[in-house]
């Protein structure tokens, strides 16, 4: 499936809402910041955005500060960057950030 950009607002209340439905993965990435590419091609090269398990949204946060700090806001996280964010039935059941995001943490979780 590939990544989902995440561009709107409107978007996290409908990714809160599929998350009752499949898991969903945010992942905040700074196009400043090499611990953030690194991160970018850990989770790419383990596959999860291309998994039927789970939606995959993409967030540029240099373009769209605004909206995350509207995600750590309404989802109750702190912000980080690079960070991915896993939801499931409507709650967040995975967020870690830099290079503590672990692939088959958020696979665990979105399985469970």
């Amino acid at each position: 499936m590939g990544w989902i950009q995440l561009e709107r607002r409107e978007q996290l209340a409908e990714i809160v809402d599929r998350s009752a439905l499949i898991p969903q993965l945010i992942f905040k990435h700074s196009t400043r910041c090499s611990i953030s590419s690194m991160a970018l091609n850990r989770i790419e090269s383990h596959g999860l955005q291309n998994s039927s398990n789970l939606e995959c949204y993409f967030l540029d946060l240099i373009q769209f500060r605004e909206l995350s700090n509207l995600i750590a806001q309404e989802l109750n996280v702190i912000h980080q960057s690079p960070q991915a964010i896993l939801l499931k039935n409507r709650n967040v059941v995975y967020s870690d950030s830099h290079g503590s995001i672990d692939n088959l943490e958020i696979e665990k979780a979105s399985n469970s």
